[in-house]
C-alpha cells in the first residue's frame, strides 16, 4: 500500500506541477484554490439534484483536480501552513458531502422508489468521511497513516465515472456502490494498519 500511496503522489505530481508553477507567478494562494475547489463541489451538486448528471461529472473532476492543485501551489510557493492544511481538509469533507447529498436529491425527485439508491447515498456518507477519521486519529498518535485501497482520488474518479455514464441506467448506482463498499474496506485497512503499528506500546 505504501507504493500505491507512492503511484498517487507522483501521477498527482505530474499531473499539477505545470498548473502550480504558472499560478506560482501570479496573486493566487493556496486558500483561494481551495475555496474554489469547494465552490466547484457545490456547482457540481446543484448540478446533480436539478438533473444534468453528465455535465456534473467533468466538474467533479475538475474540483478533484483543484484539491490536488491547493497542495502542489502551497509547496510549490513555500505557503505550507497548519490554518491552510485544517481548511483544505475541512473543506474536502464538506465536499465530498455535498456532492452525496446533491446526489440524494435527485433519487429523492426523479426515482419512483428509490430505496436502493438513497440506502447507497447513506452508506457513502457515513463510509467517506470515516477514511479521513481514522488516518486523522492515527495522525495524532503521530502515525503517517496513508494506507489504502480507496482514498479521495479513487473516489473522485468513480463518482465522476458513474455521472458521465449515467446515460447507463445502474452507472451512478454502481459507483455509489463501490464508494461505499471500498470507503468501509479501506477504513478497516486503516484501523488495522494503526493496530499492527500501536499493539506493542
Amino acid at each position: 500500500m505504501v507504493n500505491l500511496s507512492e503511484t498517487r503522489n507522483v501521477v498527482g505530481h505530474y499531473l499539477t506541477e505545470p498548473v502550480a508553477r504558472l499560478l506560482a507567478r501570479t496573486s493566487i494562494t493556496p486558500c483561494t484554490v481551495t475555496w474554489l475547489g469547494f465552490l466547484l463541489a457545490i456547482g457540481a451538486a446543484a448540478l446533480i439534484g436539478i438533473g444534468y448528471l453528465f455535465a456534473a461529472g467533468f466538474v467533479v473532476l475538475i474540483a478533484g483536480f483543484f484539491d490536488m492543485l491547493d497542495g502542489a501551489l502551497a509547496r510549490r510557493t513555500n505557503q505550507i501552513t497548519f490554518s491552510g492544511a485544517v481548511l483544505d481538509s475541512t473543506l474536502d469533507r464538506l465536499s465530498d458531502a455535498v456532492v452525496l447529498l446533491g446526489i440524494l436529491i435527485f433519487y429523492l425527485f426523479s426515482a419512483s422508489q428509490p430505496t436502493v439508491e438513497i440506502l447507497l447515498v447513506c452508506l457513502a456518507l457515513i463510509s467517506v468521511p470515516l477514511v479521513s477519521y481514522v488516518r486523522a486519529r492515527a495522525e495524532v498518535l503521530g502515525l503517517k497513516c496513508q494506507v489504502g485501497l480507496f482514498t479521495r482520488t479513487e473516489r473522485v474518479i468513480v463518482l465522476a465515472l458513474g455521472l458521465l455514464l449515467s446515460h447507463f441506467s445502474y452507472a451512478l448506482i454502481v459507483a455509489l456502490a463501490i464508494i461505499a463498499a471500498f470507503s468501509f474496506f479501506t477504513a478497516g485497512q486503516r484501523l488495522f494498519y494503526v493496530w499492527q503499528q500501536t499493539k506493542t506500546r
